[in-house]
């Protein structure tokens, strides 16, 4: 379907004056089917799109077969359809399980007592398979535990003195 440049031109200036009640009649003629969108302006770049491709021509036939065999137009859905339900992604299924989480080298073992003492009193903070525990409360990380002691945020590992030594440069021992 070949068209005149500027009939098209036309066609994408006139989009600009209707309302979205008439950008989405307009979208389901071009398309084949009811856009779900209420954005102005996505309506209007898409059937701008549409229109162009279907006066220039769309894809050549090889291209076509090509995107065809990666993807189906359904599949192109960035939202599924309101129609579908629970069978959507129902032959899909859901492993549980537990997450393994590196381990930072830096968090002694469980069972370890952190102590630092802080404007002038002792806090000791005990070291727990998942978690720390301080005066009885249990926190998710050290920088918790620290927020919970000095009332201010804090890199917990240097809070409690944890942080690994860096090695001096320049400094070499000799045998």
């Amino acid at each position: 379907m070949a068209m005149d440049p500027g009939k098209i031109q036309e066609m994408i200036d006139e989009l600009a004056g209707r309302s979205v009640g008439q950008l989405r009649e307009r979208y389901a003629e071009v398309f084949g089917e009811p856009s779900r969108s209420g954005n102005r302006r996505w309506l209007i770049r898409r059937i701008a799109w549409r229109l162009q491709a279907m006066a220039e021509g769309d894809l050549t036939e090889r291209a076509r077969r090509r995107a065809e065999e990666l993807a189906r137009d359904e599949d192109l859905r960035v939202r599924p359809p309101k129609d579908r339900g629970p069978e959507l992604g129902a032959n899909l299924r859901t492993v549980s399980g537990r997450i393994i989480r590196r381990v930072d080298d830096r968090v002694p073992m469980p069972g370890t007592v952190l102590t630092r003492v802080f404007k002038g009193v002792e806090h000791r903070v005990t070291v727990l398979p998942h978690g720390f525990e301080h005066e009885g409360r249990v926190h998710r990380s050290l920088s918790a535990a620290a927020h919970a002691i000095s009332g201010s945020h804090w890199n917990g590992f240097h809070f409690f003195g944890l942080t690994k030594p860096r090695a001096r440069s320049g400094s070499k021992e000799t045998a």
